[in-house]
Parts: structure tokens; sequence; C-alpha cells
């Protein structure tokens, strides 16, 4: 896979896929600048370079067109950033568009309208994706949260690109840094997985016990793990249907050489909101009419201790229903972990939405090895499964 490096796009028109799927407040303004941010490498490599760039992205999840999800809300925050003023393209690739990608030039850039607005995007559509690649003479993928779609931006695209078609910094570093820890991680390897359900990461947890040597199972997934062990979980979450499942696993780890590691303690409550009533009690002593929403002081200690006896680590998902300050302990924990482990040498890879956040509540964001930008594209990669964004640009 080549990346922008590989090119000197000087006079050239490069459309670069990025990923500008922002959160907006309830102004429509920008909640949170970072995707924006970590696409500015790319887009300045381009500009330096003597080239001018056609951005495109998606936001939110348009049903047609809608003015709350318009790309124009992201407009003064990508003129600032860049320094430079953003033309902007309602139509896509309509005539607008192609007036103002031919008139275009270099140390300029031009703003595509939200790609969802054209339902031919989530389709892949080779005509649409044609009518894009006649706007640049250079095609870029530097989104990493989207390369796991096989959309008419991400991947159907980059037919019409041969030879000029390249991954951006971002892409490329989402690359290296996830296959570094998943492929030449040293030992030991240690993954946390949290969140809800094992239905998300069944076929993560699956090709970790090939990868890892501990591999610790938190949040609501680890309800079905204790119950596969026949242990009592009361009203916590717990996929029946994955039970046999989750026991199929705990009986393959050590055939795998991969030892599972399951909380020994909890902090339970006794409905689930914020004010609920709450107790810590040890794994197998959960009432019927109690949940577990965090993992325990003990298990927190623990982990803390794994963590930082790895040269590996990587993290995705909480341990607990972290946005409530009651539990938020458990997941707080895990980030000042991997925090501090990253200090002593340890190499740490971290992502998912719900993990990025707690490490920016915890003010560790920038103490970690490499935060992915991707969550679902993540999992993929985690999984073993081979992106469509990706091997577009390796075809």
């Amino acid at each position: 896979m080549k990346t922008i490096d590989d090119f000197n796009y000087k006079n050239a028109k490069v459309l670069v896929r990025a990923d500008l799927n922002v959160p907006l407040d309830d102004l429509g303004q920008v909640a949170d600048d970072t995707r924006i941010r970590r696409s500015l490498p790319t887009i300045e490599k381009i500009l330096n370079d003597g080239g001018s760039v056609i951005l495109m992205s998606h936001l939110g999840r348009p049903k047609g067109r809608d003015e709350k999800y318009s790309l124009k809300h992201i407009l003064p925050v990508l003129e600032k950033l860049t320094g430079r003023t953003v033309r902007f393209a309602e139509d896509i690739t309509g005539p607008q568009a192609r007036r103002m990608a031919a008139e275009l030039k270099p140390g300029e850039i031009l703003l595509l309208e939200n790609l969802r607005f054209d339902p031919r995007e989530k389709k892949g559509d080779e005509t649409f994706a044609r009518e894009l690649a006649e706007l640049g003479d250079y095609y870029v993928n530097d989104a990493f949260g989207t390369a796991h779609r096989a959309h008419a931006s991400t991947a159907t695209i980059a037919k019409f690109f041969p030879g000029k078609k390249a991954a951006g910094y971002l892409l490329a570093s989402e690359v290296k840094n996830i296959k570094k820890a998943l492929e030449e991680g040293q030992p030991p390897v240690t993954a946390i997985l949290g969140g809800a359900k094992v239905s998300s990461k069944l076929g993560v947890i699956e090709n970790l016990l090939d990868k890892t040597d501990r591999l610790a199972i938190v949040g609501g997934m680890a309800y079905t793990f204790l119950k596969a062990l026949g242990y009592p979980v009361g009203r916590s979450l717990v996929e029946e249907d994955l039970v046999e499942k989750a026991k199929e696993i705990l009986d393959k780890a050590p055939e795998k050489g991969t030892v599972i590691i399951l909380p020994s303690d909890f902090v339970i409550a006794d409905r689930f909101a914020p004010d609920a009533e709450t107790r810590i009690v040890p794994f197998d002593r959960i009432p019927d009419d109690w949940m577990g929403l965090d993992i325990g002081p003990e298990t927190r200690q623990r982990i803390a201790d794994i963590v930082k006896s790895s040269k590996t680590v990587i993290w995705n998902g909480p341990a607990g229903v972290f946005e409530w300050e009651p539990f938020a302990a458990g997941t707080m924990a895990i980030a000042k972990a991997l925090a501090e482990a990253t200090e002593g040498g340890t190499f740490t890879l971290a992502g998912g939405g719900d993990s990025v956040a707690a490490l920016k509540k915890a003010g560790v964001e920038d103490r970690i090895s490499y935060v992915s930008t991707g969550g679902g594209a993540m999992l993929e990669m985690l999984e073993g499964k081979e992106l469509p964004g990706i091997k577009a640009l390796e075809e």
C-alpha cells in the first residue's frame, strides 16, 4: 500500500476521503474537533507540495439531504485549523462541484457536501464513484473510521486511480499501529475487552486467543462468561444465546496458551440508575435482584498490575457504565494504568468511542502510545478481517 509520501502533488487536484464525522452541539457547532485535527497533516502535505485538496466526508447518518447534517457546519473550524479559506460545493458531484473543482488553484481547498446525502454512497455505486473520481487527479484515503465500509468513496472509487492512489498519514498510522500490537507485539501481550455485548466482539475474542498471552474481559460481557461458569449474576446483562459459546471460549483458551481474566469483584446496584444504591461484592455473590455495573477495587488493582507487567496492551471497551460517576472507577483505573504502563515502556493501543472518551475523561489521552480513531474499523482489524477501504488501496 502506497502512502502520500510516495507522491509529489505539485499542480495536482487531490481527492481526499477524510473522516470529518465530528459531533455537533445543539447549535450545529463542532463539539469536538479531534477528527479534523487528525486530518490536517495529510491536507498540509498536499498543499505544501503545491497541490489542491478536494475534501469529501460523511457526517452522521442522514436519511437523504438534511440541513442538520450538512458539512457546512464544520467550515468555520476547518478554515481556522487550516488557516485558509475553504470553498464549499453543495451538490457533491453536480455542475457546481465540477465547476469549483475545475477552477481550484494550487494551495486551495474545496469541501464537498455530505456524501451520504446521495444514497449511492452507501451502496458503493460505481457511477457515483466515477463522478467523484472525475473531480481530481489523485485519490487519498485518510478515513480509517470508515475503511471497513465498502462505500463509493472508500472502496469503489480507488479503481479509477490506478497508480495514483494512496493512504493518508492517519490511515497509514492506524494500520501500522494496530498491526504492531496485533502481529508484532512484544510479549507478554495483554488485551482488555469491555463494553456491553459479547455478540459485538465475539470474532475479536476468538482471534485474540491466538494473539495474546492474557485476555481480560470486563464490562457487560463479563456476566455472560460468569454465567457460563455457573455463577449467579442477578439481573446483570447476559446474552443467554451466547452462554454456551462463552463456555467454549473458556475451554479453548488454555489450549491456545491464553489466560482469560474475569472480574473477581463488582460494584453492583439495585437498579439501572446513576443514583442507585450500590454495594461491592465478590464475583460469586451477586444477589438475584441486583446487577453489576462496574468492576470492583480488587479487580481494578489486578488489571492495573497485569497492564504494568505487559510489554503490549490492547484496550477496547469500558469496564462499566462509566458515564455515571458511581460506576466510573473501573474504566478510569484501566485508562490510568495504560498511561502509567506507557511511561514504563509498554506499547499501548486503545480505541473505540467509549474508550477514547474515558481516556479524555481521565486526562491521559496524550499518554497512550496510540489512540485509534476507528471504532468499527479497529474491531474488524482486531478480528483479523480485511477492510475494503484498505484492500482497495493495495489492489
